[in-house]
């Protein structure tokens, strides 16, 4: 029965790409002249000409789970500090993680500065041109090397992620679950449609990520100031909060972590995360998630709480001071705790203690 379900899935979306392909062409001049308008000032739109691919290839690895507001004090603070790749390439990794403290997300930081160095290895410090190389970088997948190739380079090379599904999903009246492998296919196949369509790739991805940021949102879509709008199916048979499906909920896991503050006159004992583990690199309170172990006083009540949400854990840090002989790790006095790049509770913990 599955076997016949696939084939049928198959054939189904094989008779509506057909249509699919003459209506994505009528979208593109309206998705064009819309963008031209309404487009937002963004610090990364405005790199000069001819367009320097580094600033760009940053502000999409940024944006990558995170929203623009977030995402433009970092990119500014990001390209004062190392505004070249040489720079990103030779600059400490533990000042690469304090730039990126607080994004969330670290591996991606340690993969620009991972591509940084061999793009300085391997193409004499210049972002490559080429397709394959680009996709050949550390941490770039077919979205990001898409966003470069056609926004930097003016490639017709198509864009697909939360937003660009979102739009399509929904102007196209697909119900099927976005994640499934025959439906992202064919989202991709529709966004090459949409891009193949234009001389100008660049604004037709970019109108694409605005009007999924700013128009097409997942609540509440402002469809009377859509481009679009008339062509949109979900808006037509009244499913936009249908579409596109969802998954299941994430089922979270709660995680308590005892933390303690340990405390040398003014100075506070602190320890640096192992490599290859998760958030390498990065310091913190000894804590019983690192292993560390200290005998809390009956009835202490923690002097600083903190609560953060990662992937699939609810996480809550209970802080407590404790006194110690042990001294595994740095002493480190409040002021030159804030220039070392701390885990996200942890960083929150420090926060209340300044």
């Amino acid at each position: 029965m599955a076997s016949i379900d696939l084939g049928r899935h198959r054939v189904s979306l094989q008779r509506r790409r057909v249509s699919h392909h003459r209506k994505a062409r009528r979208l593109v001049p309206r998705l064009l002249d819309w963008y031209a308008v309404n487009a937002r000032d963004l610090p990364w739109r405005r790199t000069g000409n001819p367009i320097d691919p580094y600033p760009i290839w940053v502000s999409e690895i940024m944006l990558q789970q995170t929203q623009v507001a977030t995402v433009i004090p970092y990119w500014k603070r990001w390209m004062r500090a190392l505004p070249t790749i040489e720079k990103l390439a030779r600059a400490k990794p533990e000042r690469v993680l304090k730039l990126w403290e607080g994004l969330g997300y670290y591996s991606r930081a340690r993969n620009l500065q991972a591509a940084a160095k061999e793009i300085v290895a391997r193409h004499d410090g210049c972002f490559p041109k080429d397709p394959e190389a680009i996709r050949a970088l550390p941490g770039i997948g077919r979205y990001t090397a898409g966003a470069i190739g056609s926004i930097a380079f003016g490639r017709a090379e198509p864009i697909v992620d939360g937003n660009v599904t979102r739009i399509l999903t929904r102007i196209f009246g697909i119900r099927e679950n976005p994640k499934d492998k025959l439906t992202q296919e064919h989202l991709w196949q529709l966004a090459e449609m949409l891009v193949v369509g234009t001389d100008n790739c660049a604004a037709l991805n970019q109108s694409l990520m605005e009007l999924g940021a700013t128009v097409c949102t997942p609540r509440q879509p402002d469809c009377v100031n859509c481009p679009v709008s008339r062509a949109c199916v979900a808006r037509r048979e009244k499913a936009i909060d249908a579409i596109p499906a969802k998954g299941r909920p994430i089922d979270y896991e709660v995680k308590r972590i005892d933390v303690y503050l340990i405390t040398r006159g003014q100075r506070y004992l602190v320890q640096q995360r192992g490599e290859g583990g998760v958030n390498a690199g990065f310091w913190e309170f000894p804590n019983s998630e690192n292993g560390a172990r200290y005998s809390i006083p009956k009835n202490a009540r923690p002097i600083a709480t903190a609560r953060h949400t990662i992937t699939r854990y609810r996480i809550e840090l209970k802080a407590y001071s404790i006194r110690s002989s042990r001294s595994q790790g740095k002493w480190c006095a409040l002021n030159e705790l804030r220039k070392l790049p701390f885990t996200a509770g942890h960083r929150k913990l420090l926060t209340k203690l300044q």
